[in-house]
């Protein structure tokens, strides 16, 4: 057991956690941030994603202890209130989902790509968004989520 102190979503918590707790577990189990998908166990689908220090990390490839200190935004903390963040909106506004199970780590991944570059084509939306999978779409609406996201975010 080891006690980690990290702030999620903006609000400073401590834990007692087992060594080998994955970031996801953590998330689900002890904050209760059930947002965070556990899709595929392997770092294949991206349904894990969230932001460690502003930087897209699929939760399932790192333990919670490795994070002392840490910052952790997951798709929970990305709203303002009622208010949609731009990319959550987008993806509303253009049928960005199907099933939904996807979208919480589309959105953080894309969150992360816009912020890099707010002026990107399709092929670096499609490029950018490659270790996340979506077993319904197509992409063509994540597509067009991205890019309306991006044109709200200031691109």
């Amino acid at each position: 057991m080891r006690t980690i102190t990290m702030k999620v979503n903006g609000v400073s918590t401590s834990h007692d956690v087992p060594d080998n707790t994955l970031l996801v577990s953590f998330l689900r189990e002890t904050m209760r941030l059930t947002g965070t998908h556990i899709g595929c166990d392997t770092s294949q689908c991206g349904a894990c994603v969230v932001h460690v220090n502003g930087k897209s990390t699929k939760s399932c490839t790192i333990l919670a202890a490795q994070l002392e200190g840490a910052e952790v935004t997951t798709i929970e903390g990305i709203a303002n209130g009622d208010e949609l963040h731009p990319m959550q909106q987008a993806f509303h506004e253009n049928h960005g989902l199907q099933c939904g199970f996807c979208t919480p780590g589309m959105v953080m991944s894309a969150i992360e790509l816009v912020e890099k570059n707010k002026n990107l084509s399709e092929r670096e939306i499609r490029e950018g968004l490659e270790g996340n999978i979506c077993r319904c779409t197509g992409y063509h609406n994540i597509v067009k989520s991205v890019q309306d996201a991006a044109g709200k975010m200031g691109g």
